[in-house]
């Protein structure tokens, strides 16, 4: 054997231990007990339990057919893209445990015609946008004055509060509507009379960031412990 040949070979071993390394490597990393090693972030409050599945499934098709589809995509020879190894995580997931009949706010509300600037503000139609997840918060928006998109013409003929809704709208007291107001409407809870009674905005904001809820424990609907991938 020269020495030419005696090289290739080692090239070639070489090429196959790393190669075998590399699937090994990438099949531990892929377990789900191995999560933790490439989440993005830590997970929101709430959803501290939750396994990659529960958000992330499968795109269809093989790992080689979703490559072909893209490649084909940026050639031009498709119309749309395709997922590739995991679908996009869309308001579905979300709703398939959030979902419920007494939202105030649902997302698909705000795909009516009226809500077009909100829409390109703040794009409430999308949980996301509000929600992001892996970033150990509840809600990731960074400000509490977002009411001022939708409601800057809001008139109450019999005003429950002892400074009237349409003054602190004139004051732009816009960080106040969630001190009496939650937004999905789901927590048990009496409505302030009197401004200064109203949750101050420190406390929405720490509730924001995953602290103790200021509308108080009691819910009209609990979000369900188990995602269904079949609804």
């Amino acid at each position: 054997m020269n020495k030419n040949t005696a090289t290739r070979k080692r090239q070639h071993l070489a090429y196959i231990l790393g190669i075998a390394v590399g699937l090994i490597a990438l099949a531990v990393l892929l377990s789900p007990r191995y999560d933790k090693f490439h989440v993005r972030g830590p997970m929101n409050s709430g959803h501290d339990t939750l396994k990659c599945e529960s958000c992330h499934q499968d795109a269809p098709g093989t790992l080689r057919q979703q490559i072909q589809a893209n490649l084909r995509y940026v050639l031009g020879l498709r119309e749309h893209p395709v997922d590739f190894g995991h679908q996009v995580v869309t308001n579905e997931n979300c709703l398939a445990c959030h979902e419920r009949p007494n939202d105030r706010h649902p997302v698909y509300r705000f795909l009516e015609p009226r809500f077009l600037k909100a829409r390109d503000a703040l794009s409430p139609q999308f949980c996301v946008s509000c929600h992001a997840e892996h970033k150990g918060q509840r809600v990731t928006r960074p400000d509490i004055d977002y009411c001022v998109n939708c409601h800057k013409k809001t008139r109450l003929r019999k005003d429950p509060l002892d400074v009237s809704h349409e003054r602190l709208i004139a004051l732009k007291r816009w960080e106040s509507c969630l001190g009496c107001h939650d937004f999905h409407g789901n927590h048990m809870m009496k409505t302030a009379k009197t401004v200064e009674t109203i949750i101050p905005a420190e406390k929405i904001r720490a509730y924001f960031q995953g602290g103790a809820s200021p509308y108080g424990t009691e819910r009209r609907y609990q979000a369900k412990k188990e995602v269904d991938h079949d609804r």
